[in-house]
């Protein structure tokens, strides 16, 4: 049976947007749980893995509630984060206010973060305008994920670096059947208790079957000239980040 909220042709957007715009005021609190606070761990090792500096400037696509974008911003990064989802944004502009007010003080007084609505398929920035490109958890939503990187390769500057984070499919067939396994029958409970929504949360795994992961990813990364490609997988590929660099 299909999933409410996945939709492989030209109404993906619409649906993805949906689906956001219902879970973003407890998107923070589901992905604590279903991750056992282990996305927080990812997301810092993506933000070391992107060398960010107060010399930087960094782009997060779907940037969702701003996590990595805050991450970035507290290297002294100038970071500008981009979704389509306002309701995301909404969120991520409440969490900026306790941000600057020094809930989470950046070490560098150029420190800067801005939220933006917009398309990560066409963002509007020119080209090779930062240094720092990054997607966690977006690059599979996208109606067409290889143009999702085509964009951030454009917005790059040379020598610029790409980091995808998302979940994995794991080599070992035994461990997939019992990730896939938790992602169908647990995952979906969280969103109903704590979303009343368990459709929007059976969607990860939905979207994950049709999504060639991390392989796929640095093969598209190969074939538009990236070099330094790597993939780094956490708990077998449960979880991984696809990293590169602009020649």
């Amino acid at each position: 049976m299909s999933n409410t909220y996945y939709d492989p042709g030209a109404k993906r957007a619409e649906k993805v947007n949906d689906l956001f715009e219902r879970i973003a005021p407890r998107y923070d609190l589901v992905n604590d749980l279903q991750s056992f606070g282990l996305h927080r761990f990812w997301k810092r090792r993506l933000v070391a893995l992107s060398r960010a500096n107060p010399d930087t400037h960094a782009l997060d696509f779907c940037c969702g509630t701003g996590d990595i974008a805050f991450a970035l911003a507290k290297t002294g990064a100038q970071v500008v984060g981009l979704d389509f989802s306002a309701g995301m944004l909404e969120v991520a502009e409440t969490r900026k206010a306790r941000f600057l007010q020094g809930v989470c003080p950046p070490p560098d007084e150029r420190a800067k973060v801005t939220f933006k609505q917009g398309d990560a398929l066409d963002t509007g920035m020119a080209n090779a305008s930062f240094d720092i490109a990054t997607v966690g958890y977006g690059l599979r939503n996208l109606s067409n994920w290889k143009a999702g990187i085509a964009e951030m390769v454009r917005v790059l500057k040379p020598g610029g670096r790409i980091l995808v984070l998302d979940f994995g499919k794991p080599d070992n067939a035994l461990w997939r059947s019992l990730y896939f396994a938790y992602l169908r029958l647990c995952v979906p409970v969280f969103g109903l208790v704590f979303c009343g929504n368990a459709a929007a949360y059976a969607y990860i795994i939905e979207s994950l079957k049709h999504y060639p992961a991390q392989e796929g990813v640095a093969a598209e990364m190969e074939k538009l000239g990236l070099k330094q490609i790597r993939i780094i997988r956490f708990l077998g590929g449960v979880m991984t980040i696809n990293y590169s660099e602009k020649p």
